[in-house]
């Protein structure tokens, strides 16, 4: 089987974000919620379009690309931004001692959620795609959350399953 080329504006990509230290940031399922929440806004302005994902305790994994209006850069930037402003107001309300686990001294922040750096990797052909949704969609089941990818809310394993997609945002990347 011949491979089509992808022009690199056209790939998704892989997107790993990780919380700092790999402390378990995303485990309450309200932290969970507003990563989703994120996702459907970005989804209906348009600015991605979501193949993939899975939250999982201290990381999220996204399959996405752009769309012309924005760039992925700025759509990741915003992301973690978003995010990260939601679980700190949540935190600075109802758990402060938490929220003391994330402390940093820096000069542009008093608190660090999301590690520097996110891992991002283009992905030129569906072959490829696909070995990063068996990778994302094992996540749970390797970490011990499930028994089968599509017994785990926070996935798009069930989307592909066509078990349907309870968040509303997921494109089939087929």
């Amino acid at each position: 089987m011949k491979l089509k080329p992808v022009k690199i504006e056209d790939c998704p990509q892989f997107y790993t974000a990780s919380i700092l230290n790999g402390k378990h940031l995303l485990k309450p399922e309200k932290n969970k919620q507003v990563l989703i929440e994120s996702l459907q806004y970005l989804v209906r302005q348009k600015r991605v379009v979501v193949f993939g994902y899975v939250i999982m305790d201290n990381h999220i994994h996204i399959i996405w690309k752009p769309t012309l209006l924005y760039s992925l850069k700025h759509t990741q930037l915003s992301f973690m931004k978003f995010t990260a402003q939601r679980i700190k107001r949540d935190l600075e309300e109802n758990h402060t001692n938490v929220l003391s686990l994330f402390l940093v001294e820096a000069k542009d922040r008093n608190y660090q959620f999301w590690k520097r750096n996110p891992l991002c990797v283009d992905l030129y052909n569906n072959q490829i795609i696909e070995q990063k949704l068996n990778y994302i969609h094992q996540n749970p089941v390797k970490a011990g959350m499930c028994e089968t990818p599509e017994d785990y809310k926070y996935s798009s394993a069930k989307f592909y399953k066509e078990l349907g997609d309870e968040f509303d945002f997921l494109t089939d990347y087929r």
